[in-house]
């Protein structure tokens, strides 16, 4: 037999909404939402930090009268000059291009002397770049020899200026290590042309022997001819100026063909 509980009734009573509606345009002012912060003020008594006021129109109006940052280069104080007039790299580095390129005219040509007086002016731009050329020829051979090549060079300028102070005793002229090393570096164009020959020249015969030879004597040749004339007392001792300059270029002559 089934037994009955009482169940007592639900009633539902409307509620009143929590929020407020705002009013149309035009029918009255709606207060600001609870959440937005208040405006800073732009006196310098409520708001310690004038910085930190964004601003647009005062941040306009101070960029507009304030003077530009950046009027001209370094060093014009605000003239209207421009990186136009700035001189190029290579001139700031030191690296004249004309000069390299007559000094290596002059040596070009196998059967005209070189100019000494374009050599006086020493520089090591142009010598690293025939032995940089060297060193590349070399490695389309198979054959890695920077480091070979740069210290080679150094040992035959010191070899060269200590020949040149044993013989002239002291008395060098216009000689000097850093001119040495430019003479010799600028004379192994010569050598930069057979280790580029040597590429199309086959291995162990003669032929690349003999055209070594012929390259040998023009950079002794020519390292000769700077040098004695560079020097005071060259001309007394030519021939063991030449013999010095030939071992110096043999030895890279036989770099390239072995």
């Amino acid at each position: 037999m089934a037994k009955e509980f009482p169940v007592p009734p639900v009633v539902f009573t409307p509620s009143t909404p929590t929020h407020r509606r705002h009013p149309a345009p035009g029918v009255g002012a709606s207060p600001p939402p609870a959440f937005a912060p208040p405006r800073p003020s732009t006196s310098s008594a409520a708001n310690p930090l004038p910085f930190m006021s964004f601003d647009v129109s005062a941040a306009a109006a101070s960029s507009s009268s304030a003077p530009p940052l950046y009027a001209g280069p370094i060093g014009v104080g605000g003239s209207s000059a421009s990186f136009e007039d700035e001189p190029p790299l290579l001139e700031e580095l030191g690296i004249n291009t004309r000069q390299i390129w007559r000094k290596t005219i002059s040596i070009l040509h196998p059967l005209r002397t070189a100019d000494p007086s374009l050599h006086a002016d020493a520089d090591l731009s142009g010598p690293f770049l025939f032995l940089l050329s060297f060193g590349l020829f070399q490695l389309l051979a198979g054959k890695f020899h920077f480091g070979i090549v740069l210290g080679w060079v150094t040992v035959a300028s010191l070899f060269l200026y200590f020949v040149f102070s044993m013989l002239s005793g002291g008395r060098r002229g216009d000689l000097d290590l850093y001119r040495c090393v430019s003479l010799v570096g600028y004379c192994m164009l010569p050598m930069v042309i057979f280790s580029a020959v040597s590429l199309f020249l086959p291995r162990g015969g003669g032929l690349i022997f003999g055209v070594g030879m012929a390259f040998v004597l023009w950079s002794t040749r020519v390292c000769t001819r700077l040098l004695a004339e560079l020097a005071s007392s060259g001309d007394e001792h030519r021939g063991l100026i030449a013999y010095a300059c030939w071992l110096v270029y043999m030895l890279f002559s036989l770099l390239v063909i072995f």
